[in-house]
């Protein structure tokens, strides 16, 4: 199970939690690349769009969701706070584009293209603030326990919808419990006071009455991929879309095998340079043994640079991650598929994997997955070496 953390604002916030949806937005975007495969948007835009996708399709039912309502010093929201905890009601966001009946648009001021459905889990009333979340360390005893996920994301401050890992959710639930004297609200309905800066209960029961369009991607990326133009965050968004959900069973077949996922993170930052793993899923099996696996998506074939990548996610991996929550670690390489494997690049590539393998005993060997389009369809095979 998930977390996610979703940014909101003064405005926003009571919206949010009188409708009962989270959601995330860009400016005036209109996306037009989910109703056609083509797209006017410029290069820069669709990727930051398809990037957003790719936060909202990560979503599965029953995942837990807080809210981070951002400063506001004109609003007497002296520093920011995180509120929750409440649940997803559904698979994936949906799309509620960006045009005149965008639902709620003038109230919001703004306009939130992808959202989804929530309802409450475990409401409290007062939010901790970034401070207790972020900086008070007095009851950490080692730097890997810190909330990294949303340090990461607050040095970066441009992601509407961060996931957090299970073990930084436990902390931040464990916090909310502790500001609200272990009493959460009772009831089913909600809204926000800005003065107070507390989630209060209502009678109102208001309908989410907007627009829940399904979000397509593999259209626009086959378009790309037959254009011979870059599409590795389409590719990504497709994997973290379609991921255990029976939709690709060769996917499926290869990165869980037996496993179910219990938690699935895209873009996942691991260190200060900013270096993100682009896919990371957390695996368990019935005798709660655990796997995470970092994956390196790659839209062109594979070239031997990539293990240096590996090697990075796989060392910050060993010091942040495992020791919260112990897993053996399996990385992945997904890349376009090489017909002629007798190449020297390929041969290099094999020798890396073999190289990288040895070098990290304590690590599962490198999987190395192809994908080729086939028509109206991707389709992946897991390579031997």
């Amino acid at each position: 199970m998930t977390s996610h953390v979703f940014i909101v604002d003064s405005i926003t916030f009571k919206y949010h939690l009188e409708y009962l949806f989270a959601g995330t937005g860009s400016k005036d975007d209109f996306i037009d690349f989910i109703i056609k495969p083509a797209s006017n948007l410029p290069y820069s835009t669709e990727n930051k769009l398809m990037s957003m996708i790719a936060d909202s399709q990560r979503i599965r039912k029953g995942d837990l969701i807080y809210f981070y309502l951002q400063q506001n010093y004109s609003n007497k929201i002296y520093e920011g706070k995180f509120y929750g905890i409440f649940k997803a009601k559904q698979d994936l966001s949906f799309l509620d584009n960006n045009d005149s009946v965008n639902f709620l648009k003038k109230y919001l001021v703004k306009s939130l293209t992808f959202r989804t459905l929530i309802e409450p889990f475990e409401v409290y009333s007062k939010g901790v603030t970034e401070w207790e979340a972020l900086d008070e360390i007095k009851s950490i005893q080692s730097p890997y326990q810190m909330l990294w996920s949303l340090i990461y994301r607050k040095l970066r401050a441009n992601r509407g919808n961060t996931m957090i890992t299970i073990y930084e959710s436990e902390r931040l639930y464990k916090l909310l419990r502790d500001k609200n004297n272990h009493t959460s609200l009772s009831g089913r309905y909600f809204s926000f006071d800005n003065a107070s800066q507390e989630i209060y209960v209502v009678s109102n029961n208001y309908k989410y009455t907007g627009r829940q369009e399904p979000i397509n991607i593999l259209p626009r990326l086959i378009r790309k991929y037959n254009e011979k133009k870059a599409f590795e965050t389409h590719l990504q968004a497709y994997i973290i879309q379609n991921i255990g959900r029976s939709e690709n069973p060769k996917l499926d077949k290869y990165l869980l095998g037996d496993y179910k996922i219990e938690w699935l993170g895209n873009e996942v930052y691991c260190g200060v340079g900013m270096q993100k793993i682009d896919i990371l899923i957390s695996l368990e099996d019935k005798k709660s043994s655990r796997i995470i696996v970092p994956i390196e998506l790659k839209s062109t074939e594979i070239k031997d640079d990539c293990i240096y990548q590996i090697q990075r996610y796989i060392d910050w991996l060993v010091q942040y991650y495992v020791p919260n929550r112990i897993s053996d670690i399996s990385p992945v390489i997904i890349s376009k598929k090489i017909t002629n494997k007798n190449t020297n690049n390929y041969l290099k590539v094999i020798d890396g994997f073999r190289y990288f393998n040895s070098k990290n005993p304590d690590c599962l060997p490198i999987k190395y997955i192809e994908y080729e389009i086939d028509k109206e369809s991707i389709l992946f095979q897991n390579v031997e070496y």
